[in-house]
């Protein structure tokens, strides 16, 4: 046996050793409490409570000046979805305290719906959204009824 492995077997003597102590047992203790909690929080929680889909708009600049004729249609359509149960919520979206929104934000229960929104919203129609995106939002948490 060389000088590096008495060395490396002196050192895992030592730290054997030490773990037997009262304050590693103490340690050791606090971590299985850890673990077990640890497995207990995991082995409740379930899998994806649900899947919806965000659909976010970028606008123009100069959005309140040109929304006005296509307002009442964007509006319907998205009360529409509401009405079907198919889209949960949106609105405009922007920095705090915006006097100009930047885009929107949806909250759909499917893509299809999201998908129907862009094909057929007139802000998309006629230039008020110059970009869209669709991302899937997997819900893990969220206020219980």
């Amino acid at each position: 046996m060389n000088a590096l492995s008495r060395s490396a077997l002196a050192l895992l003597a030592a730290r054997s050793a030490s773990a037997f102590s009262p304050s590693a047992t103490a340690t050791a203790a606090g971590l299985a409490a850890c673990s077990s909690a640890r497995r207990q929080i995991s082995s409740t929680t379930t899998t994806l409570s649900a899947t919806q889909y965000l659909l976010h708009y970028d606008y123009i600049p100069d959005v309140l000046e040109k929304r006005g004729p296509h307002r009442e249609g964007h509006l319907d359509l998205a009360k529409g979805f509401i009405e079907e149960g198919r889209c949960l919520s949106g609105g405009p979206t922007g920095p705090k305290d915006m006097e100009v929104p930047t885009g929107a934000l949806f909250i759909f229960s499917d893509y299809e719906a999201a998908e129907a929104m862009i094909a057929n919203d007139p802000y998309v129609e006629h230039g008020i959204v110059t970009g869209h995106k669709i991302v899937e939002w997997n819900v893990v948490v969220s206020k219980e009824d």
